[in-house]
């Protein structure tokens, strides 16, 4: 139940570059899957007398994708479970996100919303082709958009809370929390900044991850997939930084919202990886049905903030843009500074967690997802 301004009768016809992109991204995530299921007697199962010392059976910290469906499955099961999310309501930093994870409030929710919005001067464009007349684009108002947006964010946060996860007898705390021990848990409470221990059967850490930004002189002028999102005023100059589809994503969706945008890659051709024919495809769609401009080859080497609140891009080769604001789409990391894995012995790989096929990390009892 979508605000009445993200509300249509009819679903518009998809334009071609963010379709693609839709079905490119779905093929890529695609990877077939073989179904591990645990023993009966090696799944999870409520407390008994000897296990009568511990808190909760299953503890879960971070209240997104994968531990709201985690937390909510367990309980089924008959198991008591809590789950751990910073903020039951979404809003800007530092967490952005909130209750559903990142893609309820920084990622697919949003940013498909956004994609609507964007269409529209698109769909307009081409109505007189199909018999209609007197059709005009109109202006954008940003302002009303991010409204309308954070209404129905915040209509989806109370969903998870207190349907999907209360309704399933999932107990909700907001708070954050790290590890004190294989078994034990420091939970970090948002609204008093208390901290208090809790102790579980089994730990689920599923946190997500993080925008990454390289450290280049200035960086910290650059803005990501999170911050976009709450921006107060529409950037009019943009540049995009990354060879992804979330980069190619935001770009389209500021080129179809008004914005002047740049696309700077590092590479030849941005999805690497991605089928070759559709890649081309995709660059030609972008030279010939867009106001994007293709920078490959192009590394920012330094991020320059003037007096006046403008922004200037210097790349490898000392070249100079000018832009409104710098967005950075170049890969995500782990989100596990202040997990406190050191504190139960759990082995990380950079900022990520080595699990087997039932995401178990080396510490029995300990997993993540």
């Amino acid at each position: 139940y979508f605000p009445v301004s993200f509300t249509s009768t009819m679903a518009p016809p998809s334009r071609v570059l963010l379709s693609l992109l839709a079905t490119a991204t779905a093929v890529a995530g695609f990877r077939p899957a073989t179904s591990f299921r645990r023993p009966v007697s090696a799944r999870l199962s409520s407390t008994s007398d000897d296990d009568a010392s511990y808190d909760y059976d299953l503890l879960v910290i971070g209240g997104g994708s994968g531990g709201v469906r985690a937390s909510r499955i367990a309980s089924g099961y008959g198991v008591k479970v809590a789950l751990l999310e910073s903020r039951l309501t979404h809003g800007i930093k530092p967490e952005y996100s909130a209750i559903g994870g990142t893609c309820v409030n920084v990622g697919c929710v949003p940013k498909k919303l956004m994609v609507f919005a964007s269409r529209y001067p698109g769909e307009i464009r081409e109505m007189e082709g199909y018999g209609w007349k007197g059709a005009t684009e109109g202006t954008f108002d940003w302002k009303a958009f991010l409204e309308n947006k954070n209404t129905e964010i915040t209509r989806l946060n109370n969903v998870y809370q207190n349907f999907v996860l209360k309704n399933a007898g999932v107990e909700v705390i907001e708070a954050t929390g790290s590890l004190a021990s294989p078994n034990s848990v420091n939970v970090h409470h948002t609204a008093t900044g208390e901290t208090s221990l809790v102790t579980a059967k089994n730990i689920l850490i599923a946190v997500g991850g993080w925008p990454y930004k390289p450290p280049i002189p200035g960086i910290e002028h650059a803005i990501t997939s999170n911050e976009i999102f709450y921006l107060e005023e529409q950037p009019k100059r943009v540049v995009v930084v990354g060879g992804g589809f979330i980069a190619l994503e935001f770009a389209s969706i500021m080129d179809g919202l008004g914005s002047d945008v740049t696309l700077m890659y590092r590479g030849d051709l941005f999805l690497r990886g991605f089928d070759n024919d559709m890649r081309e495809h995709l660059k030609e769609e972008m030279e010939n049905n867009s106001g994007i401009d293709l920078k490959f080859n192009t590394d920012p080497k330094e991020i320059v903030k003037k007096d006046d609140g403008t922004l200037t891009v210097v790349d490898q080769d000392g070249n100079e843009l000018e832009c409104d604001a710098v967005l950075y789409a170049t890969g995500r990391k782990g989100k596990v500074d202040k997990l406190g894995l050191d504190a139960a012995g759990v082995a990380t790989e950079g900022s990520f967690i080595p699990v087997d096929e039932y995401s178990r990390t080396n510490v029995p009892g300990i997993y993540a997802v």
